[in-house]
């Protein structure tokens, strides 16, 4: 008889969040890091307020090459216009994800709720085949992410597969670059344990209250990167939220400079110049 030994995901280092500001002025909470530290993900942006005018100028508009975003709101909403065409407004529970390749122009505009705005932009690296490829874009609404129950908490899938030892659900973005998955998990307070999960990156952001991993504690505001493994428990005292990133990384040299994001410096002076004559998004 053959026996499976599974292994508990450890923590290996904890990343605080930084206040920064990005758009016309909007405040937020950010984690980079554009030397592979996280591959196949470079950012994790929280915008969270309850004073609009922490927000309210938004993001005009402005271009992107070589990377994908995944938008997800908590609280509020974010309306998203773009070159192509697209004009679509995402609220609480629904997700954008876009699709950069070789260009995209677009724009944000936050709305408020009774509880303001809370929401998150991620960028995921494109591997250098897929820096030039078509723009695309894509709504997701609340109802269309399937939930997967824990012990007093639920995850909620956006994209790629996560599972328990009972059940398994996918989550409706099947094309997130490094065959990532993105879930957001809601605790009352209880436990989420996990199985499958022997991707090399696997991250766990805490948005609200504290989440508890092996002996370990994630607070707000803060980024787990964890050890190697297949299996994962997450713990909450309270209410809390996190984030769960999961991905396989591309190993590939990281050229970042504002919103592009390639290869080299030559590509990236190619970017550049191609947003300045216009040829950006041809």
């Amino acid at each position: 008889m053959t026996h499976t030994t599974r292994t508990d995901r450890q923590i290996k280092h904890i990343r605080p969040s930084h206040p920064s500001q990005d758009g016309d002025g909007v405040k937020i909470k950010r984690l980079h890091d554009f030397e592979g530290g996280l591959d196949p993900f470079l950012m994790l942006d929280e915008l969270g307020s309850d004073r609009p005018d922490d927000y309210i100028g938004g993001f005009p508009p402005h271009p992107h090459r070589g990377m994908q975003t995944l938008t997800y709101v908590i609280h509020g909403g974010l309306t998203h216009e773009d070159h192509l065409g697209h004009s679509s407004t995402i609220h609480a529970g629904d997700a954008q994800w876009m699709h950069t390749g070789r260009g995209m122009i677009h724009s944000e505009m936050p709305l408020t709720d009774s509880q303001g705005l809370h929401a998150f932009q991620l960028w995921i690296n494109l591997p250098a085949r897929d820096k030039l490829s078509t723009a695309t874009y894509r709504d997701i609404r609340a109802q269309d992410m399937p939930r997967l129950e824990g012990q007093a908490a639920h995850l909620v899938a956006l994209g790629g597969r996560w599972q328990n030892a009972t059940a398994s659900v996918d989550g409706p973005l099947d094309a997130l670059a490094g065959n990532a998955g993105v879930a957001d998990v809601r605790f009352e307070s209880g436990t989420v344990s996990l199985t499958q999960l022997s991707d090399e990156t696997l991250l766990v952001y805490t948005y609200s209250g504290t989440v508890k991993i092996g002996n370990q504690v994630v607070n707000t505001g803060h980024l787990a990167v964890l050890e190697e493994g297949d299996t994962l428990t997450l713990e909450a005292d309270g209410k809390a939220g996190a984030l769960l990133l999961r991905g396989t990384p591309h190993r590939e040299p990281i050229a970042h400079y504002g919103p592009f994001v390639m290869n080299s410096r030559d590509e990236l002076e190619a970017a550049m110049q191609a947003y300045r004559d216009g040829s950006l998004t041809d």
